[in-house]
């Protein structure tokens, strides 16, 4: 069964949350820095009151199933609540589903001992710290078998040492979630050379070399670390030796689905500001919006939102129905190809007819578009993606051995004389 309708009290926490994140949440965007940085005093003071908002409204962290104390909503719900919270930078940290803490939190709850649940989970969970995920490197970026840190076990302990590029958080976080090379050698299988392990933040050998930021960013957030001889138990291996990438699927399928859906609000939130400035101004005689270019890119717009808003809806409908992320792939991957295509375009757009204004970084529109940039590459490249869906799309053909097509009209001519040939001479 396919419904649009919403279940009418999901549909009050709905109204609730835009409202909250329209009038709370969204003014924070213009007055604090990165919302990575729950160290900053302000803050302490401006978002936590809303996050304990949230909580008492019974809206925190819901992406967690009962056994961790959320709700257990599926994806659906959770695609509906993103679609709201996403047109704020800081509207998943106070509703308690800020990446990458979500998929790290799903990896410790899958693999961590109860100590490190008890030491990471909980406090990450509460948003009490956050976390990092450390997997791309300089000389790798979206290739994970270019992975050149290793990790050594030396008696009880694991030495890792080598370079994470790119590693989001990393300055603000209590740990990090790893991914080095264990298994050496030419014979090894590259799906089984890496593993995972939690690493706290204040282990000797760890370095910022620099943190990276990119035009828009109200404070670096993107580090390059140093790893060098960096020690921890033995037991800080998460899953077992070599299966990193099994560890990783873990994280994956819903989180792009939660992240497309905050492209959408981003993209939403461009057009209805672009709306408004096409009725407010006027050139040659008439208002924007009733020129036919105008009103062509408005159109183009709005049909992109709601195609892409379709596709990701019903990605997280076939979830909700049993459906495993392996299973889904082909859809995911076809969002993650939309998601900064979308993204793009609409940001673009609303810089373009906002003038000379819509450049400068007293509009939005800037950072939305290098968000579409980064989005495009984060969890893999756009063309990664592609790979992925065309592979599935052309999985269930089999080639044709003639010399010319069967769907040659000549060759469809015979074929359905011969399904109708007795009708037809009786005829």
């Amino acid at each position: 069964m396919w419904s649009f309708e919403t279940n009418p009290d999901f549909l009050i926490e709905l109204d609730w949350i835009t409202e909250f994140v329209r009038k709370k949440v969204e003014p924070l965007d213009d007055i604090l820095p990165s919302q990575w940085n729950i160290h900053d005093e302000n803050f302490k003071k401006l978002v936590r009151p809303l996050q304990a908002e949230v909580k008492a409204r019974g809206l925190w962290a819901c992406h967690l199933g009962p056994h961790l104390g959320g709700k257990g909503y599926g994806q659906l719900k959770l695609a509906l609540m993103n679609e709201r919270f996403g047109r704020s930078r800081f509207g998943p940290i106070v509703f308690g589903v800020q990446a990458p803490d979500t998929g790290n939190s799903e990896i410790l709850a899958h693999y961590g001992t109860e100590e490190q649940k008890e030491e990471f989970l909980k406090p990450l969970l509460n948003n009490d710290i956050i976390s990092c995920f450390a997997m791309t490197e300089p000389q790798g970026g979206a290739d994970p078998l270019l992975i050149r840190t290793e990790a050594v076990l030396d008696g009880d302990e694991w030495v890792i040492t080598g370079d994470k590029w790119f590693a989001s958080n990393a300055t603000f976080a209590a740990f990090y979630i790893v991914m080095a090379k264990t298994e050496m050698g030419d014979e090894v299988n590259p799906y089984k050379s890496m593993s995972m392990f939690i690493v706290p933040a204040d282990t000797p050998g760890i370095h910022i070399v620099k943190d990276y930021t990119y035009y828009g960013q109200k404070e670096a957030e993107h580090a390059h670390m140093r790893w060098q001889d960096v020690r921890v138990p033995k037991e800080n291996l998460l899953g077992d030796r070599g299966d990193a990438f099994v560890v990783a699927q873990v994280r994956l399928g819903g989180g792009r689905l939660h992240h497309a859906m905050r492209a959408l609000a981003e993209a939403q939130k461009c057009l209805d500001l672009t709306c408004e400035r096409v009725v407010s101004r006027s050139t040659k005689g008439e208002r924007l919006a009733d020129k036919q270019m105008v009103q062509e890119k408005i159109a183009d717009a709005w049909i992109q939102i709601k195609q892409f808003r379709l596709l990701v809806l019903e990605t997280a409908w076939l979830a909700d129905q049993g459906n495993d992320w392996k299973a889904l792939k082909q859809n995911v991957a076809a969002v993650k190809v939309l998601m900064p295509k979308v993204l793009h375009d609409i940001s673009a757009m609303a810089l373009h007819l906002h003038g000379s204004l819509g450049l400068s970084t007293e509009m939005p529109f800037t950072y939305h578009l290098m968000n579409s940039f980064m989005i495009g590459l984060a969890d893999g490249p756009t063309e990664v993606h592609k790979v992925t869906v065309a592979k599935h799309v052309l999985k269930g053909f089999e080639a044709c051995e003639e010399m010319f097509p069967k769907y040659l009209l000549e060759a469809k001519e015979r074929h359905a004389h011969e399904i109708y040939k007795d009708a037809l001479n009786t005829a």
